[in-house]
């Protein structure tokens, strides 16, 4: 199974939750993972070089990756019979190399924050998909949600993001998802992210993959 973690908007959180999921599958639902990091930054095969010098095996192989690899790429995981892979996206669209990537998903999710220019190339990046790939679910995460600002314009940007796909429960603000790393996520973080991650998976992973 293919999942991509994407937006068109930088800083909404792509790799830090692409972590999360990785962590999630390969420690609560013991599935093999692998991570395509294809962001120009790199951040998440840096984590693992890191956790590699510090003695902590990652649980799952990240490999740095550019756009033009994938054909080639896909044909040998497609071989891999169980495993699910992620690919961190870059954070652009102008790119016709993403086009056969946007075309293989079998899911696509998508963190955004409510202001302005996030919620603009979300509804961007979620045209694009849907013009390229009808089949694969959309699910859009509210990311960094601060408890102590008022959202006025929220119930307005979910409806008009349910035209495209499903709207999942948030993640809020919290300086501890700094500490998400290759090999584990700080437990004092389950409470927050299990509901989205239970959800992700049982309505589609485990779903998709019945079918």
């Amino acid at each position: 199974m293919l999942i991509l973690i994407g937006n068109q908007k930088g800083g909404a959180g792509k790799s830090t939750l692409t972590l999360l999921l990785a962590n999630y599958l390969t420690q609560q639902q013991e599935r093999r993972v692998t991570i395509l990091d294809m962001d120009y930054q790199q951040s998440l095969s840096a984590k693992a070089e890191k956790a590699k010098i510090l003695e902590n095996e990652p649980l799952y192989e990240i490999v740095p990756a550019d756009l033009s690899h994938f054909p080639a790429m896909q044909r040998k995981l497609g071989k891999s019979r169980n495993e699910i892979v992620l690919i961190d996206l870059p954070g652009k669209m102008d790119d016709d190399g993403l086009i056969p990537i946007f075309a293989a998903a079998d899911a696509v999710i998508c963190p955004f924050a409510f202001d302005e220019f996030s919620v603009d190339s979300t509804l961007l990046f979620a045209m694009v998909i849907g013009r390229i790939n009808k089949r694969a679910p959309l699910i859009f995460v509210p990311n960094r949600i601060k408890n102590t600002v008022k959202y006025e314009t929220r119930t307005e940007v979910e409806n008009v993001l349910r035209g495209f796909g499903t709207v999942a429960p948030g993640l809020p603000d919290r300086i501890d998802f700094q500490r998400v790393n290759t090999f584990q996520t700080p437990i004092i973080l389950y409470p927050v992210i299990l509901p989205l991650l239970d959800q992700i998976y049982e309505q589609y992973i485990a779903k998709e993959e019945l079918l």
